[in-house]
């Protein structure tokens, strides 16, 4: 990766939405500069996709967020990879990590209910061949997604300090 691909990243992952000409003026170079080194990144899978955060408690958003750490006997010529694919073909998962530590996956999920995730778990994922056990932690409050804080810090912030 070149310097000016982690810059540009750098600054998209801040913002997503500032346009090629700022970013080319941040980084003292021209705006077609910016945009073929972009479109490349797009090209190549190195840039992914640009979202947005949402506060869903802000947004009265009544769907359900959980981790399900999934345990698995790897398969031959697959390792992890094949069962990793596999769930993270059903819509409702939002992100599948390979991890170290006791479980071997990570799985985001976020659906309807806490009956939908658990019947999720129940019927889906843990009918897999080689998924030995799974532990559902269900999301309760979010303070930081993404590197991003979901309620901004009073300004006027002082500690209380007694003599």
């Amino acid at each position: 990766m070149t310097t000016l691909q982690k810059e540009i990243l750098s600054i998209l992952t801040d913002d997503a939405r500032i346009s090629a000409d700022k970013i080319a003026a941040m980084l003292s170079t021209d705006e077609e500069t910016v945009k073929e080194c972009i479109a490349e990144m797009e090209k190549s899978g190195l840039l992914v996709k640009y979202t947005a955060i949402i506060n869903s408690e802000k947004a009265d958003d009544t769907l359900v967020d959980a981790l399900i750490e999934v345990k698995v006997t790897p398969k031959k010529k697959e390792g992890f990879d094949g069962i990793a694919k596999q769930i993270a073909a059903f819509p409702e998962v939002k992100s599948v990590y390979l991890m170290s530590g006791a479980y071997d996956l990570a799985v985001f999920v976020q659906d309807k209910s806490l009956q939908q995730v658990s019947r999720f778990v129940s019927e889906r994922i843990s009918t897999f061949d080689g998924v030995i056990s799974t532990a559902t932690h269900f999301i309760l409050k979010k303070y930081k997604i993404e590197g991003t804080l979901t309620e901004k810090a009073d300004e006027d912030y002082r500690l209380l300090v007694q003599a």
